[in-house]
């Protein structure tokens, strides 16, 4: 099935015109050269972020390439890469995935991913590349994963295998949204687990956790803890859009 499917796609990318997922332009691409060029011009990866969240910092922090957050309160994880911040210009498309079920969305997201972070993060050594899960109800009742949609189509190394069934979720409905970081710690713990059959794989391992969205760190920084103590060596936060610190928080 899914090889039918990557055959629809390729004859769909040679004959059909896309519209740009930015600007809504008919061209070649589903991100047009012009948004393309103002992505990489403006992308949060070429800010000075801290190597542990990914948050940009401020002056005092850049000497020890660490938020004074994560040298407080060290997280499981320990690498976060993201590709832009979410008030960017791929907000409204990955809005559109997610709350549209715009699936062509997905796929120019992905090629934003492929064609800004593919050569930074080629370094990276990894065994496995987990997309964080939905449960199993709200999978039924959105009809995709969006950070699936969008890990399955990004490039990584030859050696990291993706895999969609190792790491499961158990339903919460209290929405997360607009909660603050201490209530999302607190509403996220033991949410995770790791599907048994597949535990042995975990051992010693090196996993890459593929998100579209990383706002407090709560979910992420829950997942990383559930691995660790399933017997994973290093876990590696890749996502595409990072929330920010306010003003506010800024002058504090």
């Amino acid at each position: 099935m899914r090889r039918f499917e990557n055959i629809v796609q390729a004859f769909c990318a040679h004959l059909l015109p896309h519209a740009c997922i930015v600007c809504g332009h008919y061209q070649e691409q589903a991100l047009c050269l012009y948004c393309s060029a103002l992505l990489a011009e403006n992308q949060l990866y070429h800010y000075e972020c801290c190597q542990k969240c990914g948050i940009t910092m401020t002056a005092s922090e850049l000497a020890q390439k660490c938020c004074q957050e994560c040298l407080l309160n060290p997280p499981f994880f320990d690498e976060t890469y993201c590709l832009d911040r979410y008030d960017g210009i791929l907000q409204a498309a990955l809005h559109q995935l997610k709350y549209q079920r715009r699936l062509a969305c997905a796929y120019g997201l992905a090629m934003a991913w492929n064609e800004r972070m593919m050569e930074p993060l080629q370094a990276i050594e990894a065994d496995f590349l987990f997309p964080v899960p939905l449960s199993q109800e709200k999978l039924c009742f959105r009809g995709f994963n969006q950070s699936w949609e969008l890990a399955r189509r990004i490039h990584c190394g030859v050696n990291i295998k993706k895999q969609a069934h190792v790491l499961m979720r158990h339903h919460h409905t209290q929405h997360q949204a607009t909660e603050n970081r201490i209530n999302r710690h607190k509403a996220i713990r033991d949410m995770f687990y790791v599907n048994p059959q597949y535990q042995a794989l975990l051992q010693g391992s090196s996993i890459v956790i593929f998100d579209d969205v990383m706002t407090s760190g709560a979910t992420l920084n829950e997942i990383a803890r559930v691995l660790k103590d399933n017997g994973v060596r290093r876990v590696i936060n890749w996502v595409l859009l990072r929330t920010l610190r306010s003003s506010k928080q800024l002058r504090n």
